[in-house]
């Protein structure tokens, strides 16, 4: 008698799902990976500790040194170090890459220029136009945008591991070769001094074209402000536009720099300055998360923000009321 005039249950249909059934769901995989993963993570944290215990603080070594600039061709004020390399590669990249997608513009764009496009409209609506009256962003937009690229691209740049790294070198077949290493020309404090610079230059250039040399000074003082009152704001005006260096400045450099130790640290340092292995293991998978976040975010978001302040204070420049 066949199993459906008994009521039997087949034997296939008794049995559950297999690992890749249909009846296992996106959701159960995913779990099931995650804590494959897990497990592998926290073994490998016990294993290690085991295998290598704890060796001691490690005072030989120094992470800071990473961003020490060795000079490797000495022509003083014009000394050749791995800043001025990674200065150069952000230089190139940005040109390369705007030349490259300028020359192939389509009718029917694809996904390249289709970013490029959203990132052109960024620059031109979001942080030139609504910062600068038409004329103004006609004139500024490629200084505006220029800043931009060159931030982001230097950012970025600055996330592609390099052999740059001359205190510790690697033993390749008798050649000594210097161990990859992160830089970033905005993590020289040099760098962003000298963008913010050019900033200051190009608004306070704008405001005495604007105003003359008399009438850019007095739109520094509120109308209708007069005596000692008006010699003390004129003061703290003027200090003010010098701690726009310091705010442009300071605020790209630490934040690169900042995000560069963190990696670093995450990436092994710190297992190497406690002297335990098993650290490395443990904190490497936040050196990862770090360095994605870095990447995706923080790159662009300095450039925006330094681009967004330099379009406000050129505006600041030439407007009528204080």
């Amino acid at each position: 008698m066949s199993a459906v005039a008994t009521g039997a249950t087949p034997p296939q249909a008794a049995a559950g799902p297999g690992p890749g059934a249909p009846g296992e769901t996106d959701g159960n995989k995913m779990k099931r990976n995650l804590l494959i993963l897990a497990g592998i993570w926290i073994g490998g944290i016990v294993v290690l500790f085991v295998i290598f215990g704890s060796g001691g603080r490690n005072n030989a070594y120094q992470p800071q040194n990473e961003f020490k600039l060795d000079n490797w061709i000495s022509l003083g004020i014009f000394s050749v170090n791995k800043a001025v390399l990674y200065l150069f590669l952000a230089a190139i990249a940005t040109c390369a890459t705007m030349i490259y997608v300028a020359n192939r513009m389509q009718a029917r764009p694809n996904k390249v220029q289709t970013a490029v496009e959203v990132l052109y409209q960024l620059m031109r609506d979001n942080i030139t136009g609504s910062n600068l009256d038409e004329r103004m962003a006609k004139r500024w937009f490629p200084f505006i945008g220029t800043l931009f690229l060159f931030i982001m691209f230097s950012n970025l740049v600055g996330y592609i591991p390099l052999p740059t790294n001359t205190e510790h070198k690697i033993d390749i077949l008798g050649l000594h070769i210097p161990s990859f290493s992160l830089y970033a020309a905005t993590a020289n404090l040099s760098i962003p001094l000298v963008l913010a610079l050019m900033v200051f230059l190009s608004y306070t250039f704008e405001g005495i074209r604007a105003k003359g040399p008399i009438g850019y000074l007095k739109g520094l003082v509120p109308g209708g402000v007069t005596g000692p009152m008006a010699v003390f704001i004129f003061g703290l005006e003027v200090l003010s536009n010098v701690m726009r260096l310091m705010s442009l400045s300071i605020r790209l450099f630490a934040n690169i720099l900042a995000g560069h130790l963190i990696i670093l640290f995450m990436a092994g340092a710190l297992a190497v300055i406690l002297g335990v292995s098993a650290l490395a293991w443990f904190t490497i998978p936040f050196g990862i998360a770090l360095f994605a976040f870095e990447v995706g975010l923080v790159a662009a978001l300095q450039a925006f923000i330094f681009a967004t302040l330099t379009a406000i204070y050129l505006g600041g420049a030439v407007a009528e009321d204080h």
